[in-house]
């Protein structure tokens, strides 16, 4: 352990932590951005490639796929074998693989480079906060985790609107060209600006990760079928059915295996269950609003993709101002009250964009809700990376990251599959009238569920109850640097 801990030490001198922030950030947003930047190109891509609804959904759901079952997977390679040698596998692999999505012939060849995609963005994503952490001194990791979570909620937001402009002004293939000269640019700095550190060395749990995979693929693929396929499905009843028992053997042989890929005494901290129910209903309402709101502006009220991603802003852009304040608000008074505000916040916002949308909605009467919902989201990323990385031990933060995304993503694929889910039941596209009366009860359970995040948040202990209670898993971090510095 202290051979890992000296490693860490010296991962966080204080001229590494600027590039290590600016290297994790922009492959944070290289992977967070392909989650929703093809759908505003799907017209596109099917004028050149051709492919019916099915193949165009696979588009999407091919990298979410990819990404949220192999996160954990990722994460657990980078602490086996070096987190700094396998994010940088990651970001080869995602960069080769954007660059053969530019290039596809046809509509199954992108099909299989995004899944390919997913699974580098799964390499690369959850130690993405491992190496910051491991760069940036104690006292400073708020601050760090608030651009880098501002980062990283700017791209999940504004995929539609970079989709959107790309293909408008220039071609789709630009979405996936983009990634390429962000890749190349990445790997030398990675390779001579961050520090190399291992988490405990364990052997990979092989058993563990097929449980876990192939839980969350059954879950995820049904989520994301259900919608078109019908919900009573034999392949997205299977998947759901298998997936659940999958998970449930995981959990049941995390309790008893030696060294799991995630342990389940985790969960018994209050903060690190708290802020992961949290992050994953977050996203659940985060990723339907995103998603049909971008088509609301665009079907109803009649704005090409990129009018509709600058009126926007207000809500997609707020984290660029807002997320680092909220980073530096959790270190003075903890990220609890910081991510239980936001989460409300953003729940109102969601609520009174409800209340208001209509065919023929003006902007001045959207605006105070976008506004409001981009505070909202803004106030939860930085302080919620925080309290995730600061839940647990040093050595175990790779994996809590990975855990993390992973609910994050699979909090996505539910959140878009149950409001179009209501938003079908309820509504469609025939008319900008159907699209409203489909989407306005969509918003009002994604103002719900983020309120329920909201609460979730409130589980966590208050930075005064965790330190009288001196828990070693939230001071840890703090503690393996000050002793390896000493």
């Amino acid at each position: 352990m202290s051979h890992h801990t000296d490693q860490n030490a010296r991962a966080a001198r204080p001229g590494g932590a600027v590039c290590a922030l600016v290297i994790t950030s922009v492959a944070g947003f290289m992977a967070a951005l392909d989650n929703l930047v093809v759908t505003t190109a799907l017209p596109s891509i099917r004028e050149d490639l051709g492919g019916g609804l099915h193949e165009l959904e696979w588009t999407v759901s091919a990298y979410t796929l990819t990404f949220a079952v192999l996160l954990m997977f990722g994460a657990a390679l980078g602490d086996r074998f070096g987190r700094r040698r396998l994010f940088l596998v990651g970001i080869s692999i995602f960069t080769v693989a954007s660059a053969a999505a530019a290039l596809a012939p046809g509509i199954d060849s992108l099909i299989a480079a995004r899944a390919v995609q997913g699974a580098g963005a799964a390499i690369m994503m959850p130690l993405t906060l491992t190496l910051l952490t491991a760069a940036v001194p104690a006292a400073k990791r708020g601050m760090a985790y608030g651009i880098w979570g501002a980062v990283n909620g700017l791209a999940i937001a504004s995929g539609p609107l970079i989709g959107g402009s790309l293909t408008e002004h220039i071609s789709w293939q630009w979405i996936f060209w983009l990634n390429v000269p962000l890749g190349i640019a990445l790997l030398p700095l990675a390779r001579l600006r961050l520090a190399e550190s291992h988490g405990t060395g364990a052997r990979l749990d092989i058993p563990g990760t097929l449980l876990a995979s192939g839980g969350l693929f059954g879950i995820v693929y049904g989520l994301v079928r259900g919608p078109a396929d019908g919900w009573t499905g034999r392949l997205v009843l299977t998947g759901l059915f298998a997936g659940g028992a999958l998970l449930v053997g995981f959990v049941i042989y995390s309790t008893r295996a030696k060294n799991p890929m995630l342990p389940m005494r985790l969960f018994r901290s209050r903060a690190f269950s708290g802020i992961n129910a949290a992050s994953m209903l977050m996203f659940l309402g985060m990723f339907g609003s995103i998603f049909l709101l971008s088509q609301y502006m665009q079907g109803v009220l009649g704005y090409s993709p990129t009018e509709a991603g600058l009126r926007m802003l207000p809500w997609t852009g707020m984290p660029m101002l807002v997320a680092p304040i909220a980073g530096i608000l959790a270190d003075r008074i903890g990220g609890r009250p910081v991510v239980a505000t936001g989460l409300f916040l953003q729940a109102a916002g969601l609520a009174y964009m409800a209340s208001v949308v209509t065919v023929d909605v003006s902007y001045a009467a959207q605006l105070p809700g976008l506004i409001i919902s981009g505070v909202g989201m803004a106030l939860f990323f930085a302080p919620a990376s925080h309290l995730v990385m600061s839940s647990v031990r040093a050595s175990e933060q790779g994996i809590a990251s990975g855990a993390n995304n992973a609910l994050r993503e699979v909090g996505g694929a539910l959140g878009i599959a149950v409001m179009a889910s209501i938003f079908s039941a309820q509504g469609g596209y025939e008319t900008g009238q159907s699209f409203v009366d489909g989407l306005r009860p969509a918003l009002v359970t994604g103002a719900g569920v983020v309120a329920l995040a909201g609460v979730a948040a409130l589980i966590i202990p208050s930075r005064r109850r965790a330190e009288a209670a001196g828990n070693p898993a939230e001071q840890a971090p703090e503690r393996v640097l000050e002793t390896a510095a000493g």
